[in-house]
């Protein structure tokens, strides 16, 4: 029986490079597209040699119609997992265009030739969406809220998208992932975070500065109203985070929705504050972090964690790795960013 191909947008990335290697593990073909806007090489090198094969990459932009259409034409695609887009909080508001016309743009696109050829979508959400929620933890249920920054308004406004579109277009089912915090590495050490110039996210920051490569992380607010003032969290572990990604393609392939179009947390239901996550870091890896308490930053949410029961009852799927092998993963990845550096000297 001939593999069904899942495209994987922005699959050169990080999360869409964890998926990538999950999916072909489940018997899938990937097909990887991306613009390399914001990562370079490494991560589909990473995933070639976890996988022992190369996948196919198309270089392009999903902003562009006629790109996707063709890609679309080119390959014969059961489902598209959509990442390309730009995902930090901070950024977003300041440069809140910028996200709208990236992170809505290339959605529609996606949205308009899978309509034409019938292509199941599965849509990497956000907890943002939840906004400063009333009650915790956060089910599917819990109203969604104004966002706090244009990132978490494009996430809502996608979901929206899609959830329309799968009511008027029967020929394509949608499934919306809603992501907590992902964190962490492969532990071949081979994929892992890597973003460009400055990180947006905690836990790049923290081990960049751990390494020498930052001189100081910044905790961004002391004075919330949480245990030791810092904000809460549900970090769950990137591998974790990939195979849900596999259970929710099968589902949408297998015909067993329960709807056309469905929604789903993925976390752990465990909450974490910023501090205990530095020194949980701290502790499993046996380094020390220097660090600041700063100013809260724009469109941060004082706490939010799942109840992500709904995921392990429908779709059989639990996160399973602990924090600290997550964070020791994190650790292992810097370091071997840091001797591949060293041996290019």
């Amino acid at each position: 029986m001939k593999k069904k191909m899942v495209l994987v947008s922005g699959g050169a990335g990080y999360i869409g490079s964890h998926v990538t290697v999950e999916l072909d593990a489940a018997g899938y073909d990937v097909l990887i597209a991306d613009n390399f806007s914001n990562c370079d090489r490494t991560n589909y090198e990473g995933v070639c040699q976890i996988a022992d094969k190369d996948f196919p990459l198309v270089e392009m932009d999903f902003c562009n119609l006629a790109e996707v259409r063709k890609l679309f034409n080119t390959y014969q695609i059961d489902a598209v997992i959509h990442f390309a887009g730009f995902k930090a909080v901070g950024e977003s508001v300041a440069e809140p265009l910028k996200y709208y016309t990236n992170n809505l743009d290339s959605f529609l696109n996606i949205l308009t030739v899978a309509k034409e050829h019938g292509c199941n979508v599965l849509f990497s959400s956000s907890a943002t969406v939840y906004g400063e929620p009333d009650q915790l933890p956060v089910s599917e249920k819990s109203e969604r809220k104004p966002s706090t920054s244009p990132y978490g308004n494009t996430k809502q406004i996608c979901e929206d998208f899609l959830r329309d579109c799968v009511k008027a277009y029967p020929q394509i089912k949608g499934i919306s992932l809603r992501y907590f915090n992902p964190i962490g590495a492969h532990p071949s050490a081979l994929i892992g975070e890597l973003p460009r110039g400055v990180p947006q996210n905690l836990v790049p920051y923290i081990t960049q500065t751990a390494i020498g490569k930052r001189e100081c992380l910044s905790i961004f607010g002391h004075d919330y109203p949480t245990p030791d003032g810092t904000c809460l969290r549900d970090y769950i572990d990137i591998v974790d985070l990939a195979q849900a990604h596999v259970y929710a393609v099968g589902r949408m392939l297998d015909d067993s929705m329960k709807k056309n179009y469905e929604i789903f947390n993925i976390g752990t239901g465990r909450p974490l504050s910023v501090l205990e996550l530095v020194n949980t870091f701290e502790q499993v890896n046996g380094v020390k972090v220097n660090y600041k308490f700063a100013p809260r930053r724009p469109g941060d949410v004082t706490a939010v964690w799942c109840d992500p029961s709904y995921a392990e009852q429908e779709l059989g799927w639990k996160a399973c790795r602990s924090i600290e092998d997550t964070l020791k993963s994190a650790w292992d990845w810097e370091k071997r960013l840091k001797s591949k550096e060293t041996d290019n000297i």
